[in-house]
């Protein structure tokens, strides 16, 4: 189940992820938004949470805490 936002501006976005290799060859997990579903949907890890910007309704995803 893909997770879905919908900002403060009514649209709604859908959460993936994807896996990038580092110059340094480390593999790290980044998280972006778009609006249509993908293959690479995904569901919202337990440690991060959804921040929206709001004077433009961008949506970001950040460790909580």
């Amino acid at each position: 189940m893909a997770y879905q936002h919908t900002n403060s501006k009514g649209v709604t976005y859908y959460l993936n992820s994807k896996q990038v290799t580092l110059r340094g060859g480390k593999v790290q997990t980044i998280y972006y938004f778009s609006k249509d579903k993908r293959p690479e949907a995904t569901d919202l890890p337990a440690d991060r949470e959804v921040n929206e910007n709001p004077r433009n309704g961008f949506l970001t995803v950040k460790r909580k805490g």
